[in-house]
């Protein structure tokens, strides 16, 4: 992608890494400057991941009822959060230990290192309201549910990768 591109809104994604980090049984309260994270830059006009956000979105729900009342099996709810930034169209970054605050707005710790948040590191709180959730995530006995931003990057990772990460995915 060349810098003439706009960044993914919408800008940019983090991944594979942090999937595994996030939901494959890495404590959530680990999170670290050492996270190195793929990150995939995206034109905004990248029509497969705008219905990944918008499924995302239009799902939201069935995350707020897990959320709300969890079954046993399941674990690591996350949310994919969009942050502004002036040097783009803002940085998608995952959400760990996300909570519902006051005034309709939620709480979280970046899960990866944000890469263009400046003065923002991994595992720092931020605050942020439901129309900055562009995906959302938590296992189910021992599979990703949601995720719907990862499906349209499992082509830009790795065979070996993809095919690993793929293999969690679970269709609610």
């Amino acid at each position: 992608m060349t810098s003439t591109h706009s960044k993914f809104s919408k800008s940019l994604v983090l991944v594979a890494a942090m999937a595994i980090f996030a939901f494959l049984g890495v404590p959530k309260t680990n999170v670290s400057a050492q996270d190195r994270s793929p990150v995939i830059d995206l034109s905004s006009a990248n029509a497969e991941m705008n219905a990944a956000i918008a499924k995302g979105r239009a799902t939201l729900p069935t995350f707020w009822a897990s959320y709300d009342a969890p079954k046993p099996s399941e674990t690591g709810h996350s949310l994919k959060v969009r942050f502004p930034n002036p040097k783009n169209n803002g940085e998608h970054i995952w959400m760990v230990d996300v909570k519902k605050i006051a005034d309709g707005r939620y709480s979280g710790r970046f899960g990866n290192v944000p890469r263009d948040l400046p003065g923002r590191r991994a595992g720092d709180v931020a605050e942020f309201k439901e129309a900055d959730i562009s995906d959302w995530m938590f296992m189910r006995n021992g599979k990703i549910v949601g995720g719907e931003t990862i499906r349209p990057l499992l082509k830009s990772l790795p065979k070996a990768d993809a095919d690993a990460l793929r293999a969690r995915l679970e269709n609610p």
